[in-house]
């Protein structure tokens, strides 16, 4: 058990179940089958079918389709209800209902079996975006006699054209909306929309909601894209891409010295958190144990990011936080974005406060599988390092083949390095902020 003491932390919180939508597959088994065999999610892009932006590959959850059967096992009334909300969520807010009600579902919880009061939703979101289709109606109505748009005759004209639920299907907070109505869960519920970073912010904050006794259960998820038209071209300007002669593949290489950028990617997960005493008493199946969590946000006089400084801080935060020792973690999840700067400022704080460490501890990072999932990649992450718990190893990190000095860190690159009985999961954005959880095997 690596949780601080019961005077410390009476109220102990488990992971009881686990849900997943990625370019891997949308069951844990398909996705620890390709993470253990070294398959990559990454393809030519199909998503938009006319994309003339120069990204000509991706990871694509292309399993996830939208219709009902998506959302796994349903009783009849959330079937009906589900299907009638689809035509008011965007696609990150599907896969976001999805992967809830497959973590529902894993961990046995059915409509009406626990106390609604007691159970609450926090979710990690990116900032959602229009499809350019939902206007272009409304745009074409406005147009003058030139032939130009005219915004004095969007008020008359265009915006009649609009769904009067249209932004509905764009809000953050609807994914978080949707599986409380759907479920029934009263308690807390948040949507935190800090891109990457979300995904461990909203674990954590469900973590001190239970040990402060303000829920007994928690669902937590977190969603995201990166492959909106809108969202490919900001990457385009802001962000290191990889090169688009690569082979798509071999095109994320977390770590590696060849590395030439991100890929863009889209995916979800969730898991649900429980008071370790109510999840006994349903007799529920125990994965892991949350023991610590930690953010920061680190800016320079100009406004710039210190992301390696952001990094150092949530290490150690997490670390302080659970009250253990930085030679009890069995490995590190990182970030791994692919990106030379990204990479080497993560590798280096890993390397700072893990440096003093008798065995330098292993690092894993699953972008090497599927690129940059937004807000959903932080908890798609976190749930293959559970799994790695589960099978007691870790998978290697895909394209990492030749190490480069500016990252000293412990790569892992075969399938003979166990996983330890502990992990943290790491996740930064390139605006300087840095979340962390310390996740631990369960133990009575």
């Amino acid at each position: 058990m690596i949780s601080k003491s019961p005077q410390c932390r009476p109220r102990r919180v488990v992971i009881t179940g686990m849900g997943t939508v990625s370019p891997l597959g949308s069951t844990l088994d398909e996705l620890w089958e390709a993470l253990v065999s070294s398959q990559s999610g990454v393809g030519p892009l199909t998503v938009p079918s006319r994309n003339p932006l120069p990204v000509k590959f991706a990871a694509q959850a292309s399993q996830f389709t939208g219709k009902i059967d998506c959302f796994g096992p349903l009783e009849n009334d959330q079937k009906k209800a589900i299907r009638k909300g689809l035509k008011v969520m965007c696609r990150e807010c599907q896969m976001g209902v999805a992967v809830a009600q497959l973590a529902l579902n894993h961990a046995g919880i059915a409509p009406g079996a626990v106390d609604p009061t007691r159970s609450g939703i926090d979710f990690g979101v990116d900032y959602m975006l229009s499809a350019p289709e939902e206007f272009i109606e409304g745009t074409q109505r406005s147009v003058d006699e030139q032939g130009q748009f005219d915004s004095r005759r969007w008020p008359e004209h265009g915006i009649t054209q609009m769904s009067p639920l249209w932004l509905l299907k764009y809000l953050p907070n609807m994914p978080a909306s949707h599986v409380a109505i759907y479920n029934d869960f009263r308690g807390p519920n948040n949507s935190i929309t800090l891109r990457e970073a979300a995904a461990n912010m909203a674990v954590g904050e469900a973590f001190r909601i239970i040990t402060e006794g303000r829920a007994d259960r928690m669902l937590v998820g977190a969603t995201g894209t990166r492959l909106h038209a809108m969202k490919m071209i900001h990457c385009i300007q802001q962000a290191e891409l990889a090169f688009p002669e690569a082979s798509p593949a071999q095109a994320s290489r977390p770590f590696d010295r060849d590395r030439t950028g991100m890929v863009l990617g889209e995916g979800a997960g969730a898991i649900l958190l429980e008071e370790l005493a109510s999840a006994r008493a349903r007799g529920a199946k125990i994965y892991g144990e949350i023991a610590g969590a930690a953010s920061s946000s680190a800016i320079g006089p100009n406004m710039t990011a210190l992301p390696r400084q952001a990094i150092t801080n949530v290490l150690s935060g997490v670390l302080a936080d659970a009250g253990i020792a930085a030679e009890q973690i069995g490995h590190i999840h990182a970030h791994g974005l692919s990106t030379k700067t990204s990479d080497q400022e993560e590798a280096q704080a890993i390397a700072g406060v893990f440096g003093s460490r008798a065995t330098a501890v292993p690092v894993v990072a699953a972008k090497g599988h599927f690129g940059n999932l937004g807000a959903g990649s932080g908890m798609v992450e976190l749930i293959t390092s559970v799994l790695a718990i589960q099978h007691d190893i870790l998978f290697p990190v895909l394209n990492y083949e030749t190490h480069d000095a500016t990252c000293p860190i412990n790569v892992v690159s075969d399938n003979q390095t166990p996983s330890g009985e502990s992990f943290i999961n790491l996740s930064m954005t390139s605006q300087g902020q840095a979340s962390a959880l310390l996740v631990g095997r369960y133990r009575e």
